[in-house]
């Protein structure tokens, strides 16, 4: 029985503690919220965007550049190896437009991004 009294005073502890009456005043509350625009302003400045969507199209492009390469070098027919650097080339360009497209139209810049902070600005 006693038990019981004790868990009903813990829980009326409880409840009285989370219905607080105290709420910050409404100059305090712009104040902050002022302070607080002015911080992702300023974060938004010093901030630069980089989308992870445009790692594929590097690696794209470095690899049809390569492989244009290895064509021209390897190949012993000059029609032949040029035909096959254009396509390689040509594939590299394709990846980097096609790219460019879908990252536009379908909005994708904030999917996957990393934010990169520039150097010397301190925040608190």
């Amino acid at each position: 029985m006693e038990n019981k009294n004790h868990e009903d005073s813990l829980d009326g502890l409880i409840r009285a503690a989370m219905e607080s009456e105290d709420k910050p005043s409404y100059a305090l509350n712009a104040r902050l919220k002022a302070e607080l625009y002015q911080k992702e302003a300023a974060m938004a400045e010093t901030t630069r965007c980089v989308s992870l969507w445009y790692v594929p199209m590097i690696f794209n492009l470095i690899s049809f550049s390569l492989l244009a390469v290895f064509a021209l070098v390897t190949v012993s027919n000059p029609c032949i190896a040029w035909l096959a650097a254009g396509f390689c080339l040509y594939m590299g360009i394709a990846g980097i437009l096609i790219t460019l497209l879908g990252v536009k139209r379908a909005d994708l810049k904030e999917a996957f991004t990393i934010h990169i902070q520039k150097r010397g600005v301190l925040y608190e």
